[in-house]
């Protein structure tokens, strides 16, 4: 990997293997979107997997003409200038997109303003991007754009605008396992709207298993890179493409199986009898 970085940053510019531009955070020494780059997993896994063009025309929002759309983990801002895309390519005719990003560190998104083009920041977007770090806000027609900065468990707690779609996009549980907790999802599960979906990178087991403790209905995501599945979660089971079966529940019965860090006593049993599984 070649590196870029200034006095004083808190990430750092790498190129991966594919060849791909990535931000690496000096602190956790973890890479965003390690595989296939920032902005075709942005694209890819959430934007188009989470149908937020379609969702915008058909007006699938919480309240008549808005969309809300919780960005867990601003990151770089791939996941949100892919969203505020979206939004703005459409036409008036479709809901406005609510976009709320959560973040704790914003070095990576300064960074990736100062290399502009390398993370696609250019032109109106760039400016959107720095009016949100001024201001904390930045509206135009088609999308309104809100910055929630802290920890996360701390910002959501107060937050009372019920999401349609949530991209669960925070560093690894090596890094940040507080966020990859039943205790996490369940706070992303008190603030579902009734048709939200949320979507995250992560398909290892103790995940699928905290957000199924948490009370979301839980599938299989898209593949992306060299990942064969990520992980998709809805409100209700219909919403998911690929819900997770009874056949996937054999892996619990391993004496080795994950389990999330604050997973409760019978957390497998009450696993199993999550209402997707059926009888």
């Amino acid at each position: 990997m070649s590196r870029a970085s200034h006095e004083g940053a808190s990430h750092e510019i790498v190129r991966t293997r594919g060849g791909a531009l990535a931000m690496r955070s000096l602190a956790d020494g973890e890479v965003m979107h390690p595989g296939v780059g920032p902005l075709v997993e942005a694209e890819q896994l959430y934007v188009r997997q989470s149908r937020l063009r379609e969702r915008l025309v058909a007006g699938e929002g919480a309240e008549v003409g808005r969309l809300v759309l919780y960005d867990v983990g601003l990151g770089a801002g791939s996941n949100a200038l892919a969203a505020r895309s979206a939004s703005e390519g459409l036409s008036e005719a479709a809901a406005r997109l609510e976009l709320v990003s959560f973040e704790r560190d914003l070095g990576a998104l300064e960074l990736a303003l100062e290399a502009g083009e390398a993370f696609g920041w250019r032109g109106e977007p760039a400016d959107a991007a720095r009016a949100l770090l001024a201001a904390g806000v930045h509206e135009t027609a088609r999308t309104h754009w809100r910055l929630v900065r802290g920890d996360l468990l701390e910002t959501l707690a107060p937050q009372t605008v019920p999401a349609d779609i949530i991209y669960w996009d925070p560093f690894s549980p090596r890094a940040n396992p507080a966020l990859w907790t039943v205790a996490a999802f369940s706070a992303a599960r008190r603030l579902a709207g009734l048709r939200c979906a949320l979507y995250t990178y992560s398909a290892s087991t103790a995940t699928r298993v905290a957000l199924l403790l948490a009370g979301w209905a839980v599938g299989v995501g898209d593949a992306i890179g060299d990942k064969a599945q990520t992980t998709t979660a809805a409100v209700a089971v219909s919403d998911l493409v690929r819900p997770l079966d009874r056949a996937w529940l054999a892996r619990l019965s391993r004496p080795d199986v994950p389990l999330p860090s604050d997973a409760p006593p019978g957390a497998i049993a009450r696993a199993r009898l999550a209402p997707q599984f059926g009888e």
